[in-house]
């Protein structure tokens, strides 16, 4: 199993990105996949899941429509588009997988993370 993560990078404030979730070694259909991020000296929080099995998706209070999460089965990935960044988006953003959307703690894979800055 791996979870491969890119599309970070360095972007001024009010700018956009989207970061790609690629799996590998296990089919993304019947599992769950979030987007996580841990801002300097923060506690690693979930960003956005989506729970390819059911279709649920969840959101963190801060993203405040701002980012979606969507999926792409037939590439296996999962994409998070992120508009209108904050410099207080600025972590480092890891994709996770498990069976449902779980909290940190609870979530079975974990990918390398990828950097993103937000400058003001």
């Amino acid at each position: 199993v791996q979870l491969v993560e890119s599309g970070g990078g360095l972007v001024q404030a009010g700018g956009s990105l989207r970061l790609s979730c690629a799996a590998s070694g296990f089919s993304i259909h019947d599992w769950a996949i979030g987007w996580f991020r841990q801002g300097p000296g923060k506690e690693r929080e979930r960003v956005a899941c989506i729970s390819n099995s059911d279709g649920n998706i969840y959101y963190g209070p801060f993203v405040k429509g701002r980012f979606t999460i969507s999926s792409d089965t037939a590439r296996n990935t999962v994409y998070l588009q992120m508009n209108g960044l904050e410099p207080e988006d600025t972590a480092v953003y890891y994709c996770a997988a498990a069976s449902l959307c779980y909290s940190v703690a609870l979530m079975d894979y974990w990918g390398q993370g990828i950097d993103v800055s937000v400058s003001s």
